[in-house]
This record gives C-alpha cells, structure tokens and sequence, in this order.
C-alpha cells in the first residue's frame, strides 16, 4: 500500500509525490526508502480522495499542525494540496509546507497564491548562502537559478501575508550558516538551523 499519510509522534505528514526538483547531498531519501519504518516510496501520486481515506479518523489525539512533507517536493502535486489544505481548514487544523521553494520554476508561473492560501505556515529549505554552493550541494534540475528562484518565492509569500520560514542543515558548516542568518535577516524570514539526520 502507498503511504500517502504518515505519523511520527503526535505530528501527521502527508506525502504527496516523490518527485523532486533537487538532488541534495544530504537528502533522507539516500539510502533509504521511508522514515520511523514507514515506506514513502509511491508508486502513484495521490488524489484528494486518497489523503482523506488514509487520515486517522482520531484527527484531535495529533497535533493540530498536519504537515505537507513527504519523500518528494509537495508542490509538484499542487491540487491535490490546495484541495486537502481547504479541507484541513474547515475542520479547523493548521497546515505547513516543508519546500525548497522552486514551485514558480516548477510550474512555470506564479502559484504562491496558492501556497499562501493552502499552508499556515511555508517552510522553504534554504540549505546554502549563495547560488553556487546551493547548486553544489542541492544540485537543481534548474541549475543556479533553482536559489534565486526560492528567494524570490519567499519574498512574494511574504508579500501576499504568508509566514515563511526558512531552514538550512547544519552540516554545511559554521560560515555558511551564519552567512545563512544574514541572508534571512536581509529578506526578512527568520532562520531555523536542522540537524542532519
């Protein structure tokens, strides 16, 4: 059976695609085909109907904060997302995205209308200071623009009212992560340090 909904602890994850944009050196996915013994490999990508079968049914024993984060960058399936989101919203949980940010490249225009309507919170993995050593360690499938991309996406959710966070893995070294913090201070998202898992 295809995981399209996960838990982990208190949290629920919804794993909408195993597509992806970028093949970073640091990905989960390397090596290893789920988390907490959970298989995220798909073999389809889900429709509405099919996150809605596999949420628990005790939605109110989780946290209220149910997560677009799966073994692929969820704005690939972005209807299924926008129309799972608006249920979410009506039965009064919250939302956010764990994205690289590349969902305008992706799509080839704008969609963060979209992504500020469907995602409380819209967490855009940074990962680098720089285009250059982004694309070393994220390696695009749009080569350097994939970084001036995510910031300009961070900038327009900004601009339409989203909460945007942005995130970068701590084994990128000390520099580069306070390089990071300046960078996020310059675009005003604040800055949350992962450990490498």
């Amino acid at each position: 059976m295809n995981n399209y909904v996960y838990t982990i602890g208190n949290k629920i994850y919804i794993n909408l695609t195993n597509r992806c944009s970028n093949n970073c050196d640091f990905c989960i996915r390397k090596g290893r085909d789920g988390m907490e013994n959970q298989r995220l490999w798909i073999d389809a990508e889900p429709d509405v109907q099919d996150i809605l079968d596999q949420l628990p049914d005790n939605l109110d024993d989780y946290d209220e904060e149910i997560v677009f984060c799966g073994f692929g960058e969820p704005t690939y399936n972005l209807d299924t997302l926008d129309e799972v989101a608006s249920y979410l919203h009506c039965i009064d949980k919250k939302t956010r995205i764990n994205t690289n940010g590349q969902a305008n490249l992706i799509h080839k225009q704008d969609v963060s209308d979209v992504i500020v309507t469907s995602c409380d919170v819209i967490n855009i993995s940074l990962n680098e200071c720089n285009a250059k050593k982004y694309q070393a360690h994220c390696k695009s499938i749009y080569g350097e623009k994939a970084f001036d991309a995510l910031l300009e996406f961070a900038t327009l959710c900004l601009q339409k009212g989203g909460k945007v966070v942005f995130s970068v893995v701590d084994s990128i070294g000390y520099a580069d992560i306070e390089a990071c913090k300046k960078l996020a201070e310059k675009v005003g998202v604040p800055l949350r340090v992962r450990v490498k898992e």
